[in-house]
């Protein structure tokens, strides 16, 4: 890289603790608001919720749940830069790439699984409530480590391992295609790389993504998933400004040909980093203390806040009774408790599978 070039655009050195900043800032909003749209949505507390404040908890069901769409585009963006910086695919073994994913992920996830599981006895015990898991058999848990759940069509232990088993398949294919690339075009291969990632991109905005039965599996989300990785590529030195105005243009029609917010949402939140990071704007993007330590145990609150809210709703259901004031004072409780045992699982769990 020249000297000028390095003046004319953000690098990736350059940028990244910028970059870093904007995304803790993002996941720890958007894991806020997973976990306020899982609290109005399960447990008697929540119906008693929905039943004072009915319009409150309708946005944060049906509108908090975009906020997945951080996870996703942010997940593309730090796969794209890991798996092939400035679309040159790194050499990499794919199985020990997929191990170390699948044990930042999957091991975690099963962590929480159990202690789900465990949280759904003592809610049981306590309280006879419809969205409460029933006990799980041998199979239910195997699928769960296999990250298979939704594929194979057994319930769901916890509310958030439907995301893990995504983002999982997602960086599977982001490393195959990388793979791929790295020995199909071995002249050429970031041409390579760009044209297949490009391509399935499409096939995923324009038909697999506008049939919701495909919502279980990766490619569902591919589309998504590229955006972010395209405003990882595109930020680099040298990018011609024009291909992240024809990209803007093929969501725009794939919007206009099939309205789907999520999609729209994404749209904007790789908008925002691409030209942030173009315009050196996220250099400026302010460090906050508070922000950046919810985005570090983001994907801990993400796992455990649903048995905690189990529990929560139990306890208070059983003692008190699910009343206005029981309801507001439980979720308020279950909101903060979420925080301090996504930190304390952070701390003890997540961190030790994450090298």
């Amino acid at each position: 890289m020249t000297s000028s070039s390095a003046a004319s655009a953000p690098s990736a050195e350059r940028g990244t603790a910028d970059r870093l900043a904007l995304f803790d800032t993002l996941k720890a909003v958007a894991s806020q608001l997973v976990v306020l749209h899982h609290l109005v949505a399960y447990g008697p507390l929540a119906d008693v919720f929905r039943s004072r404040f009915p319009k409150l908890a309708d946005w944060l069901y049906y509108d908090g749940r975009l906020a997945v769409q951080v996870f996703f585009v942010i997940g593309g963006f730090l796969a794209a830069r890991a798996l092939a910086p400035a679309l040159q695919p790194r050499p990499l073994s794919l199985p020990a790439v997929l191990w170390k994913r699948y044990r930042r992920l999957a091991l975690p996830c099963m962590a929480a699984v159990l202690i789900s599981v465990a949280c759904a006895a003592i809610a049981r015990a306590l309280i006879d409530d419809p969205s409460l898991p029933a006990e799980p058999s041998v199979g239910q848990l195997l699928a769960h480590a296999l990250l298979l759940q939704d594929i194979v069509g057994v319930e769901a232990l916890s509310a958030g391992v439907w995301y893990v088993a995504i983002d999982f398949q997602l960086y599977a294919m982001a490393a195959l295609l990388a793979w791929l690339a790295s020995r199909v075009g071995r002249e050429r291969p970031a041409v390579v790389l760009a044209g297949i990632t490009a391509c399935i991109a499409a096939t995923s905005l324009f038909v697999i993504n506008r049939n919701t039965d495909w919502d279980i599996a990766g490619p569902y989300y591919f589309g998504v998933y590229s955006l972010g990785a395209a405003a990882y590529w595109l930020s680099r030195p040298g990018r011609s400004p024009r291909w992240g105005i024809a990209i803007a243009l093929v969501v725009a029609l794939a919007l206009a040909i099939d309205k789907r917010e999520r999609i729209a949402f994404a749209g904007c939140v790789a908008l925002l980093v691409w030209v942030g990071l173009r315009s050196g704007m996220l250099e400026k993007w302010p460090d906050i203390r508070v922000l950046a330590f919810l985005g570090r145990i983001s994907f801990s609150v993400f796992l455990i806040h649903y048995p905690v809210a189990m529990v929560v709703n139990a306890l208070v259901t059983c003692l008190w009774g699910a009343t206005p004031d029981t309801a507001l004072a439980g979720l308020a409780f279950a909101w903060a408790a979420s925080v301090a045992a996504g930190t304390l699982f952070h701390r003890q769990v997540e961190q030790r599978f994450a090298g």
